[in-house]
């Protein structure tokens, strides 16, 4: 038996991290679980490759950190490496430097969306700000 690791909690357990009153609910872990399917897609094994990673450091450190359509100065996961023609269009282009191009969130949404506007939009509302709390 062991304490809850819940900060403040004395309640004991036999196995797992948290007491019942402090376990999340199935509700949230399924609601976290269809957020990250959000981004599954073919092209998962790609994005994970080493070739990809070393031409994402290209194009950032070519673009000196900078969004290409704004200018704005972009770090980690918020720097997103844009393919101008679309991956599933022409694959033989995915690693080519002058197909992609440095953005910020707000600038590719824009990007994405720019052919689309009578579809349905990518990831729309993903980037934007939280709502403000009063």
């Amino acid at each position: 038996m062991k304490y809850c690791d819940f900060n403040g909690c004395r309640n004991k357990i036999s196995r797992g991290a948290y007491c019942d009153d402090h376990k999340r609910s199935r509700k949230y872990i399924k609601k976290k679980q269809k957020k990250k399917q959000i981004y599954h897609h073919d092209n998962k094994q790609f994005y994970n490759s080493k070739a990809w990673k070393d031409t994402r450091s290209f194009i950032y450190e070519r673009e000196r950190g900078c969004c290409q359509r704004c200018g704005r100065f972009v770090h980690g996961r918020r720097a997103h490496v844009h393919h101008i023609i679309e991956i599933k269009k022409d694959p033989t282009l995915r690693l080519d430097e002058n197909n992609l191009m440095l953005l910020c969130p707000q600038c590719h949404i824009i990007e994405e969306n720019k052919d689309k506007e009578k579809a349905q939009p990518v990831f729309p509302k993903y980037f934007q700000a939280p709502p403000a709390k009063f």
